[in-house]
């Protein structure tokens, strides 16, 4: 081949990259090249319970997989309610048009993105359990998320709580990452709505000498109101329960090194700060426990609309080692020109620092 035809060549392979490169306007960057992040999705069940909202759930979990590098991601949290039903048949077309195992089969798809490339957590919710929403502790989530599932899992669980059934199943599981400027962080997953055993069996966990010396952070599906309230309690018939107060009275405000909860849950048909909260208070220790509460199913205004617009927050961990930047972003309104103006949420409540003691 000659030289004309070499360059013929090579300009005909760079214009196949250019063509095949995704044009994607707005693209999410770390403050500092030298942080990781976590990214947390909120309850998706208004996304799985209808066909058509299903691809917006699988397009932030493919975000997720293609930001790994860019975002340096360590891992993925999910607050629950993967489902709207976790026993029904036939649907109403109001409550969604998917059976449930449509909706389950719908909520592991979109994970499967993740499965051999990020450990991700997944609490349960209210939805989750029962035949519409936690009459009982019938679930099928162990069905669908197993321990064997997802090969990262293989480093990074390191304990898991029996159900109410007895059987050790990742409805409550404990999962370690291991990082140069934080040291060892230990996420905690809990049931919805914890029963004691659970929260003997995290207690156990986050106390044992093993995980002593970890920055616990503590995922569970109800705990906070929109309020910026500790929930105390809820009118489901499940039971026993514990509900927000309860988990900080028993499990959070003893422990030493539970050091920031994340939930979701709470969702009103209001403005985006009635759908997120935040506080601090301080534990037995006198450190500072910051909470924080994000959900975003009726972010478009509706209950029953597209499930949530796409938003995710992005939790940029900092080299200082103490300092958390929350970010709210929609891959969904970041993928085109016309909408990427309005990618990014900027209000105080959407965007701040947590500060880590």
């Amino acid at each position: 081949m000659n030289r004309k035809n070499y360059l013929l060549a090579f300009i005909l392979c760079m214009q196949t990259l250019f063509v095949s490169a995704q044009v994607y306007p707005v693209r999410a960057k770390l403050t500092d090249k030298n942080s990781f992040s976590m990214i947390l999705l909120p309850d998706p069940q208004s996304y799985t319970k209808f066909d058509a909202n299903q691809p917006l759930f699988e397009l932030q979990t493919a975000w997720v997989a293609n930001s790994i590098e860019s975002l340096n991601i360590k891992g993925v949290l999910c607050t629950g309610d993967l489902v709207e039903q976790n026993e029904i048949r036939i649907p109403d077309g109001v409550n969604g048009n998917q059976t449930s195992e449509e909706q389950w089969r719908a909520a592991s798809r979109a994970f499967e993105r993740l499965d051999g490339k990020l450990p991700y957590v997944i609490c349960t919710g209210n939805h989750d359990y029962g035949y519409q929403k936690a009459e009982n502790r019938l679930c099928h989530f162990p069905d669908y998320f197993p321990s064997e599932r997802n090969s990262c899992w293989r480093e990074s669980l390191v304990a898991v709580g029996n159900n109410y059934q007895g059987i050790p199943t990742l409805e409550n599981a404990a999962y370690e990452f291991v990082t140069d400027t934080w040291g060892k962080i230990l996420v905690v997953s809990l049931e919805f709505a914890p029963r004691d055993e659970a929260l003997e069996w995290a207690k156990k966990v986050v106390d044992s000498p093993r995980y002593k010396d970890h920055k616990v952070i503590l995922l569970t599906h109800s705990y906070l109101a929109w309020t910026g309230k500790i929930i105390e309690k809820e009118n489901y018939k499940m039971t026993p329960a514990n509900y927000g107060q309860a988990i900080w009275d028993k499990l959070v405000y003893p422990s030493k090194n539970i050091c920031m909860v994340i939930c979701g849950h709470e969702c009103e048909i209001a403005d985006y700060k009635d759908n997120v909260s935040f506080r601090i208070d301080k534990n037995a220790s006198g450190k500072n426990v910051p909470q924080m509460m994000f959900n975003a199913q009726t972010a478009d205004g509706q209950w029953f609309g597209n499930g949530g617009d796409g938003w995710l927050r992005i939790m940029e961990f900092m080299p200082d080692g103490k300092t958390i930047k929350i970010k709210t972003f929609s891959p969904l309104f970041a993928l085109s020109p016309l909408t990427c103006d309005k990618s990014w949420r900027t209000d105080s409540y959407d965007q701040f620092d947590i500060t880590i003691e």
